[in-house]
């Protein structure tokens, strides 16, 4: 037995909570795999002499690298929406929905889009101590910042996820309910359930970028709408409950990429209208928020550390 078996095995404990780790920083599985990797060759370096407490080592290295990669990450990678499914990065093939289900685990897609929000030493503040239970001394020193700083960071990163409601709790949870079986109709092409949600002259107005070529970027009607979700049901494997724009409503973030969002109008218990929003600059704009069923916000802990 050589002298690394031990430190390898204990990687090998570790990887799966690496893993989650970087995934959660970068939203990315390929690159969380790279730094989970990296880690494991500065490891297999150093040969874990003189590390005591190797899984701290590792959350801290990890941690490192995934800071170092969010800040070189000097512009993002545009895609136009369209009705292919996104590539996997490196590997050519389309994402399966099984994959999916991975980016969408318990964190939540709709908190990986939000993650995607954030800056880099705010995203790993927040991800070490809301997500993992890190203390901030210990990400203090991850982020060569003062305690009270790494706490700032992650206050203010809180913020930004928890999102503002602009409805009484009560009726956010009955938006919620609506909006889920909406999705839910629409991911199983349900033509009869989406017709039974939308108020007969439900309107859908689209940013031409969310829509294929020569799909018209307004529809009227309960028929017309539905017909038309049904036809787009592919995407709709991408999308998740959140808040948008202080009510419940949808993005669609393929591999945690947002690609659009989509606001959600309610009245007398039925859909009148949804907009797709989907030209970056609007995009940009859209306040969003995460949800945790049955309609209520996120309850994310205090900074207790």
């Amino acid at each position: 037995m050589d002298g690394h078996d031990g430190p390898a095995r204990r990687f090998q404990a570790d990887r799966g909570r690496l893993r989650a780790l970087a995934h959660r920083m970068l939203g990315s599985l390929d690159e969380a795999e790279d730094a989970v990797q990296e880690a494991w060759l500065r490891l297999e370096r150093d040969g874990g002499d003189g590390i005591d407490n190797l899984s701290g080592w590792l959350t801290t290295v990890v941690s490192r690298i995934c800071l170092d990669m969010l800040r070189s990450r000097a512009t993002r990678r545009e895609e136009p929406y369209g009705q292919e499914v996104p590539e996997r990065a490196g590997t050519g093939s389309p994402a399966s929905p099984e994959e999916e289900v991975v980016l969408a685990d318990s964190v939540g897609l709709a908190l990986l889009v939000l993650l995607d929000r954030l800056g880099p030493a705010e995203r790993v503040a927040f991800v070490l101590h809301d997500l993992f239970g890190v203390p901030f001394e210990h990400i203090a020193r991850i982020l060569d910042r003062s305690r009270p700083a790494a706490k700032k960071l992650a206050s203010r990163a809180r913020l930004k996820v928890r999102g503002t409601p602009a409805v009484p709790e009560a009726e956010l949870g009955r938006h919620r309910q609506l909006v889920e079986a909406f999705l839910a109709a629409a991911r199983g092409g349900d033509l009869d359930g989406l017709l039974h949600i939308l108020a007969p002259d439900v309107v859908r107005r689209a940013d031409p970028a969310a829509l294929p070529p020569g799909v018209p970027v307004e529809l009227r009607g309960a028929r017309a709408v539905a017909e038309g979700t049904v036809a787009l049901r592919e995407r709709s494997r991408f999308a998740a409950v959140a808040l948008v724009d202080g009510d419940v409503g949808l993005v669609v973030a393929p591999r945690g990429r947002l690609r659009s969002a989509l606001t959600v109008t309610v009245e007398g218990g039925r859909i009148t209208a949804y907009d797709v929003i989907a030209e970056p600059a609007r995009l940009r704009r859209v306040e969003l928020g995460v949800l945790d069923p049955p309609g209520r916000r996120i309850s994310l802990p205090s900074p207790t550390r």
